[in-house]
């Protein structure tokens, strides 16, 4: 699949499967009620429904956000994140872990994610850490950057907003 025609977009464009936020989100797209939360497993909203009727033990899905053990995206040795594969049991692929999350400090609420399979990026794509350590993918094509031109108006604002601050003009 060719790079969307944006300059950035989040990782749920290249996700294989939907992805569940809550409980109740599962209920209403599915129509059945999830599994009951398995504490032992890590949480999961996302399945493989392909999977099913699947005699293998074991399962590889080729791309998944490399993720640390406390959930944050691992960088590689030029500073981004990568995809790397993910190996799991045909049965935890297969169904959602997904916990109450009534209030904080729930089981499994404090534990990372089981990261969801993407699809491989374009030779057009590439993975960054935005703000605030957001994983997105932006497309090399595009130019992001627009240039800044400050009007003498602009200027004068800005000069007034650093005079009320108290902020010292050079």
């Amino acid at each position: 699949m060719a790079a969307l025609p944006i300059p950035k977009y989040g990782l749920d464009k290249l996700y294989l499967f939907p992805h569940y936020q809550s409980r109740e989100q599962y209920r209403l797209a599915t129509g059945v009620e999830p599994p009951p939360f398995d504490e032992s497993r890590p949480p999961q909203g996302w399945y493989d429904s392909s999977l099913a009727q699947s005699t293998r033990r074991t399962v590889i899905f080729e791309n998944v956000l490399a993720m640390d053990e406390k959930g944050n995206p691992k960088r590689d040795a030029n500073g981004r994140p990568y995809f790397e594969p993910l190996m799991m049991l045909r049965s935890e692929a297969t169904s959602v872990n997904i916990p109450p999350k009534v209030a904080a400090n729930e089981p499994g609420t404090r534990a990372p994610e089981v990261p969801v399979p993407v699809r491989a990026l374009d030779p057009d794509e590439e993975l960054i850490i935005d703000f605030g350590g957001v994983v997105y993918v932006r497309n090399k094509t595009l130019n992001t950057e627009t240039p800044v031109n400050y009007s003498n108006q602009d200027r004068e604002l800005l000069k007034a907003i650093a005079r009320k601050l108290n902020v010292p003009l050079s």
